[in-house]
């Protein structure tokens, strides 16, 4: 069933692809096509840096005798560490500029690539610390970057939500890929060589950094201290990026847990039987890869203001199944394919929101102070010794709560928002 599924989603998201590509992107201009493959260039060498180290960081400690109490340690200090330092860290991209921090997050996470040649405690320790903050500024810097360039060369708001799509299903794409290159390196030299083939991919992602991105930033005559307050007060005094942290911060808090849990939730539907680990991970990358394609036909209808309530709804739906019925494998693994799908659709479209209501001049802070609650939510579900079912619950009420910040979003903006433009690029 689980092979069967991934090849059938893989021929959706195909057609997918193509449909969206023919029918909203035939008339973009050559100038925002260079840039969207300058930025795209960059970011899924970005992700393939991160996504390259994740399948066997666990069989690495434990390869290095980390008893399994130590490995949740070294794991909760990553999240940690982007809870204390990220937010700091993406103060520095407001002022310093976001290209610069972009290139701080290649020397931090090639650095943490390193540590893990060391079987030591404390040495893998300061590799998830500097993981830690290397993920903040990938979920922050990047995004500034691009908005900012975006908005300054003149193109329109619909360009920038086609190339939050395609980050989206590149990103999908490229974990499938690093997925099977880190299988292939760690098969011929040891656990420690998909970390060095980060390192290499991070290297290359600088350079290209430091000879294609121009420099832009928030507020660079604000002191540190000055954007990080600032920050705070504008979440604080205006209630739509407030409603919209919480929106991010519920939905990944709950995306976060559900990476942790699906693996247990999967196996206790298929009766404790093996599963195929390998094709169910790609048959989530690519239902989020339709989400993205979903996401362009659901733009172009309506705003996400408004469609994203609904996404958030079914999302909290989908969690629910293994509540309701943990012993039906089609059921929880169709619920899951459904929620990735909703993860994809959920990318481009709160990048477009930030995009719009969160103030340039702190944008990389405010994206970092985004991620403290999700950073809480994932470090205290961590340390406690729920059950399956009492995780899946809280995934619900968060997600069911995402919906209600939404909707309130939805609501405080409805009266300004004009009717549905006809993008420039069907104008043309």
């Amino acid at each position: 069933m689980f092979v069967a599924v991934f090849y059938g989603l893989a021929l959706v998201c195909a057609f997918l692809y193509f449909y969206t590509r023919s029918t909203s992107e035939s008339n973009e201009d050559p100038a925002f096509k260079t840039f969207q493959r300058t930025y795209l260039t960059v970011y899924l060498l970005a992700v393939a840096g991160d996504w390259l180290q994740g399948p066997h960081v666990y069989a690495l400690y434990e390869s290095y005798g980390m008893s399994k109490h130590q490995i949740e340690i070294l794991f909760i200090a990553g999240f940690g560490s982007s809870l204390l330092f990220g937010t700091v860290v993406g103060s520095f991209a407001d002022k310093f500029g976001r290209r610069n921090n972009c290139l701080i997050y290649a020397v931090l996470y090639g650095g943490a690539c390193i540590t893990k040649h060391f079987g030591s405690m404390e040495v893998l320790m300061v590799g998830r610390f500097l993981g830690g903050i290397a993920t903040s500024i990938l979920y922050s810097a990047f995004e500034s970057w691009l908005v900012n360039e975006h908005n300054s060369r003149g193109f329109s708001e619909s360009n920038l939500g086609t190339v939050f799509s395609h980050a989206a299903l590149g990103n999908s794409l490229i974990a499938i890929i690093s997925g099977i290159a880190a299988q292939f390196v760690a098969d011929l030299f040891g656990y420690v060589a998909p970390f060095d083939l980060a390192l290499s991919v991070l290297v290359i992602m600088a350079i290209i950094v430091m000879n294609t991105w121009p420099e832009n930033y928030g507020n660079e005559k604000a002191a540190v201290q000055e954007s990080f307050a600032k920050a705070i007060q504008t979440i604080k005094k205006d209630p739509n990026v407030l409603c919209l942290g919480l929106v991010q911060s519920l939905f990944e808090g709950s995306m976060y847990t559900f990476v942790l849990e699906w693996t247990p939730a999967l196996t206790l539907a298929a009766d404790g039987s093996s599963i195929p680990h390998g094709y169910i991970f790609a048959a989530f990358m690519v239902s989020t890869m339709i989400g993205s394609s979903l996401f362009k036909i659901l733009s172009k209808q309506s705003r996400p203001e408004d469609f994203m309530r609904y996404v958030l709804l079914l999302a909290a739906i989908c969690l629910s199944i293994p509540i309701i019925a943990p012993t039906s494998a089609l059921m929880v693994f169709g619920a899951f394919l459904m929620f990735e799908v909703c993860v994809g659709i959920f990318w481009p479209a709160m990048g477009c929101l930030r995009g719009t209501y969160v103030p340039e001049e702190t944008r990389s802070t405010t994206l970092n102070l985004f991620r403290i609650p999700l950073n809480l939510i994932v470090v205290f579900i961590l340390l406690q010794n729920f059950s399956m079912i009492a995780i899946f619950k809280f995934c619900v009420m968060f997600l069911f709560l995402a919906a209600v910040a939404q909707h309130m979003l939805y609501s405080r903006t409805s009266v300004n928002i004009l009717p549905e433009k006809v993008p420039v690029t069907e104008a043309a």
